[in-house]
């Protein structure tokens, strides 16, 4: 690799980690090198790039409009690179960034077949239940549900489950089985990621209905709202998909069924200004086959756990 255009992989690497020793750490070279050889580039190009604190390293002005531009240039080299070897093998690092329970439940068991796919390809799955600043982060490629704040990201839906209701057994022998909406205000409500608002609503036909919940229990984690439910402590609404397990068990029964609460979207995001890499569109396209492949049609939704009450 010449010596400029390593010097402008390492400022992006720069630019999305924040700190010259992590760059260097995934480059393999030594924070000082990483730190001379910035420093030669800003000498070079005749502007400073980043403002350097004890703290923290962040981007001038120039630095932003600079990244905003080498990005997609660094995008096309990959994608040359990529062309030319002819092999349709990706190499290099893609990072993936993506809340836990989807992470755990649909990604990973579908992993194995893309990595084997293509052996000199590094994945990084960065999970968690808080949004990732994808630029800072450097995150190719971002799994989100719900609504999306940046209007100028690059999107691709992936699939859109629907909201549903669920609470164990256990809790309906103790507080009674809601039969309308409107039931909902007699009962413990668990506020999880896809509700945390607390505004519900609910479509039967041409009835509609909108109103405030409120909960006494509310978990940012889909994992722990839905493992509440599970151990008796209200309802909860959440994405179908990441209740199914659950639901097929018999650990939640499904409420409101014939109720419409809506849908919440998953898309693939790529930072706003950059050209995806070929490893980060190569990967949506294969989750979205592989998701399709098993996904239920919105028409025959799974079991939903309900299993015959024993006679008297």
């Amino acid at each position: 690799m010449s010596d400029r255009l390593f010097a402008l992989r390492l400022f992006a690497r720069v630019a999305r980690k924040g700190s010259f020793s992590a760059a260097g750490r995934e480059l393999n070279i030594p924070q000082s090198t990483a730190s001379r050889t910035i420093a030669t580039l800003e000498r070079e190009i005749g502007v400073a790039l980043f403002v350097r604190t004890t703290r923290a390293v962040t981007l001038t002005d120039a630095g932003l409009d600079f990244l905003a531009r080498i990005e997609s240039v660094l995008a096309e080299l990959d994608e040359a690179e990529h062309a030319a070897r002819g092999t349709g093998e990706l190499r290099g690092i893609l990072r993936i960034g993506l809340v836990t329970n989807f992470g755990v439940r649909e990604v990973i068991p579908r992993l194995s077949d893309f990595m084997s796919r293509h052996p000199a390809l590094r994945i990084d799955l960065m999970m968690g239940d808080e949004r990732e600043d994808l630029v800072a982060e450097g995150v190719d490629v971002a799994l989100r549900f719900g609504p999306l704040s940046d209007s100028t990201a690059t999107v691709r839906r992936i699939l859109a489950w629907p909201r549903v209701l669920a609470a164990s057994r256990a809790y309906l022998d103790k507080a009674g089985t809601p039969v309308a909406p409107t039931d909902l205000a007699q009962h413990a409500i668990i506020l999880g990621p896809a509700s945390l608002s607390g505004h519900w609503s609910f479509r039967k036909g041409d009835t509609a209905t909108s109103f405030q919940v409120e909960g006494k229990l509310a978990i940012k984690a889909s994992l722990g709202a839905i493992a509440a439910a599970v151990e008796g402590l209200g309802i909860v609404m959440t994405p179908l998909g990441a209740c199914r397990r659950e639901l097929e068990r018999g650990e939640l029964v499904r409420l409101l069924a014939e109720w419409d609460a809506g849908t919440v979207e998953l898309n693939a995001v790529y930072a706003s200004g950059r050209a995806a890499k070929p490893s980060a569109r190569a990967f949506v396209d294969y989750l979205i086959g592989a998701l399709h492949e098993t996904e239920p049609p919105p028409s025959s939704p799974p079991s939903i756990g309900k299993k015959p009450r024993p006679s008297a």
